[in-house]
């Protein structure tokens, strides 16, 4: 073969190699997957404490109520749940929109309010090169004429992202403390109580992104510290007492023949509201811990599978679910004044009587140390329990608490008090599908303290430095390809000059 054939073949080799590399480089999507669907997530938000202050103040005398299944962590934040949406890699483009709402009311007026602002399925977009925006559904009524507009979907606050790349993540994306600002349509949406370029609280989101893209370790941005972490093993179980059951942990006696005996079930209780914000908030600065299978829905907590029966014929029924929630805080050194566990509920309704009973251990702030099997926690009417689809279902019955459940949180409240409200469902058909719970995503990792000037993007794959990853590895990889070939071409070059006597050209 003559020398030219060689260097044209040598130097073909050299483009398909550098055509190759040089996608690596170009298009930092490459190494990840397509564009794809954001699925479970959520996100945090205070709004304004001074509103929030001002609402619930002596001059509006207002409040603010929840919807769609949003929640409140710390007593000032309030959390939005499910994100959808969808993210591109390659550009870093992110839409992911959040269920559930908030509604303020105030100024009351001759049986009307003065201010009523709702704020529904909250949207965070990052457009590429880095701008973002905070978007929501609003109604909201004119101070001035009274009257009330809706808008779908308006820009409600700017967003920095300053140093932050979302190209290339791949997991959880986490982002904490994203500073915020009013935009012009945000300060309308607030009847014009604050002009617009004001500083809003700073914002956190966690959202799970479309599965098979590459990753790399990255810090993971501040989280709520009531995120769900360690298990913890379950208590023994709650053994109702009643003329319902001897044990539903121990399913539907022998004489309840005429019973349904199911094996599956949920129960949704957030136990109480404001109970959840003591525990998260800045007095008990604690957390809560699943474990046995509860989950973490944003506004409660569910406790599955369930089993049990249940009598057509006289609406009793006997249901026994699985899993513990911990609540802990007021550490001092080791120990926490506060270490409740509610493990293992139970549901009994017995002559036109609802009970809900559970395991209760642990500390409460009044200092007494409990371990109790089946407390009666709470009471509720049955009537609005109904069979619909194959389950047999409760949706936000009222609940009362009863002496045992006041002496099981210390006397924080007294026997009366109004709980959460309970909702639960049992498979009486197997294949029944159980009420989906709310998708907060997959937990964050252990927070990292981050300034609110400055946002850090967990977005596993993107270098610290706003810089994509993809294309310095693709950088490094084209430097040595491009040294190797060089290397090579110099060495044929030498070889030219002087042929080897041992090979026939």
């Amino acid at each position: 073969m003559s020398l030219p054939s060689r260097l044209r073949r040598l130097a073909a080799a050299l483009v398909a190699v550098l055509a190759a590399l040089s996608v690596v480089v170009l298009s930092p999507g490459q190494a990840v997957a397509a564009e794809g669907k954001v699925s479970g997530g959520r996100l945090d938000w205070g709004i304004k404490q001074s509103f929030l202050t001002y609402v619930t103040g002596p001059i509006a005398k207002g409040s603010w109520a929840l919807t769609g299944g949003a929640a409140t962590v710390g007593g000032s934040t309030f959390r939005f749940h499910s994100a959808n949406g969808t993210y591109d890699p390659a550009t870093g483009a992110l839409t992911a929109a959040f269920s559930g709402g908030v509604r303020f009311t105030g100024h009351q007026e001759n049986g009307s309010n003065a201010l009523d602002l709702s704020l529904g399925r909250l949207t965070f977009r990052a457009a590429p090169g880095g701008s973002a925006g905070l978007y929501a559904d609003v109604s909201s009524k004119s101070k001035e004429t009274g009257q009330v507009s809706t808008a779908s979907q308006a820009k409600l606050a700017d967003l920095s992202l300053a140093g932050v790349d979302l190209r290339g993540a791949a997991g959880t994306l986490n982002l904490g403390n994203v500073p915020a600002t009013l935009t012009d349509t945000g300060a309308k949406a607030f009847g014009n109580f604050y002009q617009a370029g004001t500083a809003l609280d700073p914002l956190s989101l966690s959202v799970n992104l479309p599965a098979g893209q590459a990753a790399s370790a990255a810090p993971s941005a501040p989280v709520s510290p009531s995120a769900p972490s360690a298990s913890v093993a379950p208590s023994a179980s709650a053994i109702p007492e009643g003329p319902a059951a001897s044990s539903p942990a121990a399913g539907p006696t022998a004489a309840a023949s005429a019973k349904t005996e199911f094996g599956n079930g949920a129960l949704d209780w957030g136990v109480r509201r404001t109970f959840r914000d003591y525990v998260t908030g800045t007095i008990a600065q604690g957390r809560w811990e699943l474990g046995g299978g509860a989950a973490d829905g944003g506004a409660f907590f569910r406790w599955t599978p369930a089993k049990g029966g249940y009598d057509p014929a006289t609406g009793n029924l006997t249901a026994a679910f699985t899993g513990t929630v911990r609540f802990t805080g007021l550490r001092s050194g080791e120990s926490y004044g506060l270490d409740l566990t509610l493990a293992n509920p139970g549901v009994t309704v017995a002559d036109g009587r609802g009970r809900l009973l559970a395991d209760v251990s642990g500390r409460t702030p009044d200092g007494s140390t409990q371990q109790l099997t089946g407390v009666e926690l709470a009471t509720f009417d049955p009537a609005g329990i109904k069979p619909e689809a194959g389950l047999l279902k409760a949706v936000e019955l009222p609940l009362t608490l009863a002496e045992g459940g006041a002496k099981a949180f210390g006397g924080l409240y007294p026997a009366g008090t109004e709980m959460d409200p309970l909702s639960f469902a049992v498979a009486l058909d197997p294949g029944a599908a159980l009420p989906p719970l709310p998708d907060l995503g997959s937990a964050p990792a252990t927070p990292v303290a981050t300034p609110v000037a400055s946002p850090v993007a967990a977005a596993t794959g993107s270098s610290s430095g706003g810089f994509p990853v993809g294309a310095v590895a693709g950088g490094a990889v084209l430097a040595a390809a491009l040294a190797a070939t060089g290397g090579l071409l110099v060495r044929r070059r030498w070889a030219a000059a002087a042929p080897d006597p041992d090979r026939t050209v």
